[in-house]
């Protein structure tokens, strides 16, 4: 039986990393098989792109050279990871997917949408996730969020906040256009209510299969 694909979005800041970080030990407690995985990156290859792509030296990156990396890392991500768990009947969690190549060149970049599905098209092999969580917050106190988190800020993180602000509402568009693969979670309360509602949503489209 195939697995479940399972996708964590938003914008930066939106704390989707640590809620995923949080839900799997306790999937894994209710006797799922698990995997966990990220993009860009994913994969050796992908990782070695991941540092390419978040090099805050790259400032001469164009946005289709940024698309066709993101792709590349997808394509062996896809390929190496995330079929072979789905065919061996594992839960695949990911933070991020191609939604975010939407929201981030499409929306934010400004590229084609046509032209970002065919390329994500051949990348996935036509690979689209069961359930995508989106963890919505304000772009002004996502970033916020990430410039005391004392983590680096890498090459996206750094764009204006008017990339960021077109990012959310490419997000919000994306779920309006397809409501039964998203569910929509207010990120601004505490990491245990999030959490908490992240389980509900997940278990009960689990359990409906």
């Amino acid at each position: 039986m195939r697995g479940w694909f399972i996708t964590f979005e938003g914008p930066d800041g939106s704390g989707k990393t640590t809620q995923m970080q949080r839900l799997t030990p306790w999937l894994v407690d209710q006797g799922f098989d698990i995997v966990t995985t990220r993009e860009p990156g994913g994969t050796p290859v992908g990782e070695q792109i991941r540092v390419i792509l978040h090099d805050c030296a790259n400032t001469e990156m164009t946005s289709e050279a940024e698309i066709l990396l993101y792709s590349a890392s997808r394509a062996q991500h896809v390929g190496e990871v995330i079929l072979p768990a789905l065919e061996a009947g594992k839960i695949v969690l990911c933070d991020r997917f191609f939604d975010s190549t939407y929201a981030y060149q499409g929306y934010g970049r400004g590229l084609s949408l046509a032209d970002l599905r065919a390329i994500t098209g051949f990348a996935t092999r036509g690979l689209k996730p069961d359930l995508t969580l989106y963890l919505d917050i304000p772009p002004e106190i996502g970033l916020q969020r990430r410039e005391s988190s004392g983590e680096a800020l890498n090459r996206l993180d750094r764009e204006a906040l008017a990339f960021h602000q077109r990012v959310r509402h490419g997000y919000l568009d994306l779920i309006e256009a397809e409501p039964e693969r998203w569910r929509f979670v207010d990120a601004t309360g505490t990491l245990q209510e999030i959490q908490a509602v992240l389980r509900r949503i997940v278990i009960a489209t689990i359990s409906c299969s």
